[in-house]
């Protein structure tokens, strides 16, 4: 099956006409993009991705995702995932 290798970013929005600032989860298709996530986190970040990806992010080509954390050297970890499509 075809996929695409994405890793999880987490970017912090600030809305210029009104000063309201948020979060939004994307994926990048470069690991150096990706947010090291601290253990303490990573679980309610992959497991908000996941449940919205899977009600939201699929259809047409987009089989399904499979999401791997990946540690990095400090004890961080980076959250690949992979798009699956046919």
């Amino acid at each position: 099956m075809p996929s695409n290798p994405l890793y999880l970013v987490v970017r912090p929005l600030i809305h210029v006409s009104s000063g309201l600032v948020e979060q939004t989860l994307t994926l990048m298709p470069d690991r150096n993009f990706a947010t090291e996530f601290f253990p303490d986190e990573v679980a309610g970040y992959v497991a908000m991705f996941t449940n919205r990806s899977n009600k939201y992010l699929t259809g047409g080509h987009i089989t399904d995702y499979e999401v791997h954390q990946e540690e990095t050297g400090d004890g961080r970890f980076v959250v690949r995932v992979i798009q699956n499509v046919s």
